[in-house]
């Protein structure tokens, strides 16, 4: 077999044990994100604002509606994003569950929008409205201004901390370290999970674990879904809040489809096609937000399972999603994460937001974007500034009153600058 030859193409079918082998690594390979996502949003807005069951729930219908949409041509599953982890907590802070609901939902039109652009007049159109010079900050503002809060849950915040919660975090950071540095094959792919499991291990032999709510839970249970018009409204500052960086992961989504491309040796922005790849994102994030799920995104762990285990099958990523739809329903299972202590998501959040961070560095840098010229100088610092100092603009006429505040503020602003700053190259 050749290197970059497939064991089993995108429509094919493994025998029946090995297609359930293979769907598990994408469960797992996806999982440590995917669960992380909700419980990082409620320890943020310090509320429930999203449950674990109803992210598996999201993640598991929204592959599906992607698989239909690409009818079946693109082995990508879809997980909870963490671009949204902040904006979730500023929607919810500024109009409860509305506010979120709204925001997510916002987000899912905005796709939806693009793909048919895309379809009306190609592709080419996003990289003017989207250079590297926009998504490159803007992905290192998600990162960074979600720093503090994994240096809350740790517990450095200038007070002195308990010899228990400093082990944990530092057991959970190093193992994270170690496996995403120096585990082989699949091992390599989940390291936050690994993360996670052998930190919560520890906090149970330190007694730092409270299993009441998981002897208290039902093994089955439907979950906590949000229904449009009854649990919440229309809300205007949640949809500003959260609509300019559904610009930003639509980069992020295209970026990961190409890498899929180079992966499978078929161009995935071709067939079959952006204007569907991006509805199929954008339907899922749609559905998620009408029932009280976070946004979905392309999962880079579970490209590097159909890289590793050179499987492309969207028979395998479908039953993956289908297993993530039906833990949803394990009651038991899903309250045991609502025990993870903090010091536990502290330590491996050191790592995650950083890595956020450093991807949005790596996008500057594989672009070549040149710092030279004060142009992108610029945009990128005052992106920088408006992003993480907390800058708010706020509109209010009669009874109608809405905000834009730090990363959507960043991301519109980046926008503007960018098309109004022209290159020197450009005008001549």
């Amino acid at each position: 077999m050749k290197e970059n030859e497939l064991i089993y193409d995108t429509y094919e079918k493994p025998p029946i044990a090995k297609w359930i082998i293979l769907a598990l690594q994408h469960v797992f390979a996806m999982f440590g994100a995917t669960i992380l996502v909700p419980i990082l949003v409620n320890q943020q807005a310090g509320y429930e604002v999203i449950t674990v069951p109803v992210a598996l729930l999201s993640s598991g219908i929204g592959t599906l509606l992607y698989i239909l949409c690409t009818k079946g041509k693109s082995p990508v599953y879809l997980g909870s994003s963490f671009a949204f982890i902040s904006p979730i907590a500023v929607a919810f802070a500024k109009d409860g569950l509305s506010g979120f609901s709204t925001g997510i939902i916002t987000v899912g039109i905005i796709y939806i929008l693009v793909s048919l652009l895309i379809k009306l007049f190609g592709k080419d159109w996003i990289k003017k409205v989207l250079p590297p010079i926009i998504v490159g900050p803007m992905i290192m503002i998600i990162g960074l201004s979600l720093a503090p809060n994994a240096i809350k849950q740790i517990g450095l915040l200038g007070d002195s901390i308990e010899i228990k919660t400093f082990i944990v975090a530092f057991i959970s950071f190093l193992v994270t370290s170690l496996t995403a540095i120096y585990a082989k094959g699949f091992f390599k792919v989940i390291p936050f999970l690994i993360g996670i499991i052998t930190g919560y291990i520890c906090s149970i032999a330190l007694g730092l674990v409270d299993f009441t709510p998981v002897s208290n839970s039902s093994f089955f249970s439907l979950p906590r879904i949000l229904i449009p018009l009854k649990d919440y409204t229309f809300s205007l500052s949640g949809m500003l809040t959260m609509a300019p960086l559904a610009f930003v992961s639509i980069a992020e989504h295209i970026g990961d489809h190409m890498a899929l491309s180079t992966i499978i040796n078929k161009d995935l922005t071709k067939d079959p096609g952006l204007d569907k790849t991006i509805m199929g994102d954008g339907l899922a994030t749609l559905f998620a937000g009408l029932i009280g799920g976070p946004a979905n995104t392309t999962y880079g762990e579970n490209t590097s399972v159909v890289g590793m285990s050179k499987v492309a099958s969207v028979w395998v990523i479908a039953l993956a999603a289908i297993f993530s739809i039906c833990m949803a329903f394990l009651g038991t299972i899903t309250t045991i994460f609502s025990t993870i202590p903090d010091p536990v998501l502290g330590g491996v959040s050191l790592l995650l937001y950083g890595f956020i961070s450093v991807n949005g560095l790596k996008v500057l840098i594989e672009n070549k974007v040149d710092f030279n010229n004060l142009r992108n100088v610029i945009i990128a610092s005052t992106m920088l500034i408006l992003g993480l100092g907390g800058a708010t603009i706020s509109f209010t006429s009669g009874d109608i009153s809405f905000s834009l505040t730090g990363m959507s503020l960043a991301a519109l602003v980046g926008i503007i600058l960018n098309l109004l700053l022209k290159n020197k190259k450009e005008e001549k």
